[in-house]
C-alpha cells in the first residue's frame, strides 16, 4: 500500500464527496430538479487526487454537439463519419427464489417478464452462469469494531475463496476517512496482507466510503458484472454525503450490487441506532438489488459469506435495450418478474431503476464509421 494510493482516497473521501455534501440535498420526498441532480454530481466529476473520477473531464474534453444525433443521421466527430442509432441497453443480475424462500436456478430466458416505468422490454440477452465479477470489499474500522475485527476477516477471506477464481477484488476500511489497503487482485494472501493494515479507531463515514468505493469500482473495474460488499457495526455519523446522494451516484454509475452485513448486536448498540442502521442497509441492498444480512452474533457472519458467494454465483444476467430514448434523462423504474410451471410465488431480486447515461457520457449505441 503506497503512500500516494492512501492520500488519493483520503482526498477522495474527504474532499470530492465532503464538497458533494456541501450542497443540500432536498428532502426525500421532494422530488429532485434536473439542476438539482446535476448540482449534487459536480464536486464528483473534479479529478483532484491521485485516484481520478471515473467521469470525463469536462475542462478537457472535445466539444459537445449542440444536440443528439438523429437515428440514422451521419455526423463528422474527430475526423470520422459516424451514423448513430440511439439503443441503451441495460444489464441486470438477478436473483430467483420460490415462495418458500429457496434460491431457483433452472429457469430459460422465457420464464422472464422485464418492464420499465411499466412499459414491457424485450430480453435482448439473457445468461445463466458463473460470470467472473469485480468486487470491493469495505469494511467498517471505526473504535466500535475492534472485538469485531477477526471474524471479519475470515469471513472477508472465505467469502473470496468461495468465489469464481477468475474474479478480483480490491480492500477498503473506512472510519472518518476511507483508505485502500489492497487494490484489484485474486490472490488471497495480497487480501490477507491488506487486512493487516486496517487499524480500529475514529468515527463511521460509511456513505462517503460507499460512493468513492463505487467511483473506483466504474473507473478500474476489468469486469462488467460488479459487487460491493459492506461490513459495519452501526449508523453513520462522519459522513459529508447522505443515503439518498449515496443511492444516487450508485445508480449513475449503472452498478454495482450492494450487499451488507449489520453486525448491530452488543452493548454499544441502542435499539434506535440498530433500527435506524437496519433500514439504511436494507435500502442500499434493496435499491441496487443486493441483500442486506442481520446475523444476531459473530458465529453467524462466516455463514453469510458463504451465501453472498453462492447468491453471485447463481444469478441470471438479463439484457434489454430500452424503448425509451436516453436523451430524454430521467429515473427509470424497473420491474422483472418470473413465471414458470411447477413453481409459486417465484420472487425476482434486482436493481429497482437507473438514470440512463446521454450522448456523451457513456450511452451505448450502435455505430459504424469510416474516415
Amino acid at each position: 500500500m503506497t503512500a500516494g494510493v492512501v492520500a488519493g482516497w483520503m482526498l477522495l473521501c474527504a474532499s470530492a464527496v465532503g464538497a458533494s455534501a456541501q450542497q443540500a440535498a432536498p428532502p426525500a420526498q421532494t422530488a429532485p430538479t434536473e439542476n438539482d441532480l446535476q448540482q449534487r454530481q459536480t464536486p464528483l466529476n473534479v479529478d483532484s487526487d491521485p485516484v481520478p473520477s471515473p467521469d470525463p473531464d469536462t475542462h478537457t474534453a472535445a466539444p459537445v454537439p449542440k444536440g443528439p444525433a438523429k437515428p440514422g443521421e451521419v455526423t463528422k466527430e474527430h475526423g470520422e463519419y459516424t451514423m448513430r442509432a440511439t439503443a441503451y441497453e441495460v444489464k441486470l443480475n438477478a436473483s430467483v427464489i420460490d415462495g418458500t424462500g429457496q434460491p431457483v436456478d433452472n429457469l430459460t430466458q422465457d420464464a422472464f417478464h422485464v418492464y420499465e416505468d411499466g412499459v414491457p422490454q424485450t430480453i435482448v440477452g439473457f445468461r445463466h452462469e458463473d460470470v467472473p465479477v469485480s468486487m470491493g470489499i469495505i469494511i467498517d474500522s471505526s473504535g466500535s469494531m475492534y472485538d469485531k475485527r477477526a471474524a471479519v476477516d475470515a469471513a472477508s477471506l472465505d467469502l473470496v475463496k468461495l468465489s469464481n477464481r477468475q474474479d478480483e477484488a480490491f480492500l477498503v476500511d473506512f472510519s472518518s476517512e476511507a483508505y485502500i489497503d489492497q487494490d484489484f487482485t485474486s490472490s488471497i494472501d495480497k487480501l490477507q496482507q491488506g487486512l493487516a493494515y486496517i487499524k480500529s479507531s475514529g468515527g463511521t463515514a460509511m456513505y462517503d466510503a460507499v460512493i468513492a468505493s463505487a467511483d473506483y469500482l466504474s473507473k478500474n473495474a476489468k469486469r462488467t458484472k460488479q459487487v460491493l460488499l459492506i461490513v459495519t457495526d452501526g449508523d453513520d455519523n462522519a459522513s459529508s454525503a447522505t443515503l439518498e446522494q449515496t443511492i444516487r451516484r450508485v445508480q449513475d454509475l449503472d452498478g454495482p450490487q450492494i450487499y451488507c452485513i449489520g453486525l448491530l448486536f452488543g452493548e454499544d448498540v441502542t435499539h434506535s441506532e440498530a433500527r435506524h442502521s437496519r433500514e439504511v442497509l436494507s435500502e442500499l441492498a434493496s435499491q441496487t438489488g443486493g441483500l442486506a444480512y442481520f446475523p444476531r452474533s459473530l458465529k453467524e457472519v462466516d455463514g453469510i459469506a458463504h451465501e453472498v458467494a453462492q447468491d453471485i454465483r447463481q444469478q441470471y444476467t438479463i439484457e434489454y435495450r430500452s424503448t425509451k430514448s436516453p436523451e430524454l434523462g430521467g429515473y427509470r423504474q424497473i420491474h422483472v418478474e418470473a413465471k414458470e410451471k411447477g413453481y409459486r410465488g417465484l420472487q425476482v431480486r434486482t436493481r429497482t431503476g437507473y438514470f440512463p447515461k446521454v450522448a456523451g457520457a457513456g450511452a451505448a449505441r450502435s455505430e459504424t464509421s469510416g474516415k
